[in-house]
């Protein structure tokens, strides 16, 4: 009786052994063939829509990025997010290199929603790096509506949306460097750096301008043109849309007869055959 016992607990161990065996081998083979962070979509299938609100007070529409043939980059993090924090100046740094949102890149900082605006600012303040940062949306800007939908699993995830509005990658990483998120740039995209455009950059100082106020409230946008008599005014926004044009003649004082909705602006002043570019920004 006891060595049939003996036995019998033999070949238990035996059979629980090659369970244990094929589910480790199952589980590795998921390991290596799954990098999908973001839950809710599949490689390839079509992403909702949405709008949200930066701690500045800009709105950003994915749509509209899109339809302007960009590609959005993402960024999901919340602010005691270790990870997240180590890789946030390389993510501002790629931001900066791409122009700030000017060209055919488009990145957008969205928090897991557990944060306010306050602490989403503090975490920028604190761990953003010294290049131009990304704009950055908390829960108090609807990000948290926007990660629920697309469900990451981990912190961060960084994504790419293409200009047909299809998940691209649905998790880059890791993140060493600039180079890493470039690597994820699909087959026939290869925007070129740029000087990045939300601050003042002034092609040639013969030419320069003043906008105030700045911030502004959409109504009331004055420009003090210096070293011109005359100058063409445009203002375009983030997606290179034109929203205003006109002809100063004879004069260095241009008040804007239009109200601009809230966002951020590049308005440009062309005069002597030179060009001063710089951000406005409407709360």
């Amino acid at each position: 009786m006891f060595v049939t016992n003996i036995n019998l607990i033999v070949k238990l161990l035996k059979y629980a052994t090659m369970k244990k065996i094929i589910l480790l081998c199952l589980l590795g083979s998921f390991t290596f063939t799954s990098n999908a962070q973001i839950l809710n979509y599949s490689i390839g299938q079509v992403v909702n829509d949405f709008t949200v609100t930066d701690i500045n007070g800009v709105s950003h529409n994915l749509y509209t990025y899109t339809a302007a043939g960009k590609h959005v980059f993402l960024d999901y993090f919340f602010t005691t997010c270790g990870p997240c924090q180590q890789t946030t100046p390389t993510w501002n740094e790629f931001y900066d290199k791409y122009g700030c949102n000017a060209g055919d890149v488009i990145c957008i900082t969205l928090n897991s929603g557990q944060n306010n605006d306050a602490e989403v600012i503090a975490y920028e303040n604190t761990y953003g790096g010294s290049f131009n940062h990304s704009p950055a949306v908390s829960g108090d800007g609807g990000s948290g509506a926007v990660d629920t939908d697309m469900n990451p699993s981990q912190y961060p995830t960084y994504c790419l949306i293409g200009p047909d509005n299809k998940l691209k990658n649905a998790d880059i990483w890791p993140i060493n460097s600039v180079a890493d998120l470039e690597a994820a740039f699909p087959a026939g995209f290869s925007p070129s750096p740029m000087a990045c455009s939300t601050g003042l950059e002034e092609e040639n100082k013969q030419v320069s301008f003043t906008v105030y106020p700045n911030p502004n409230n959409g109504e009331n946008i004055n420009i003090m043109v210096d070293n011109a008599t005359s100058s063409t005014v445009t203002i375009s926004d983030l997606v290179g849309k034109t929203v205003y044009n006109t002809i100063s003649t004879n004069q260095k004082f241009v008040q804007v007869n239009k109200t601009l909705k809230a966002g951020t602006y590049i308005i440009n002043i062309e005069a002597n055959g030179t060009r001063a570019t710089q951000k406005l920004v409407i709360q």
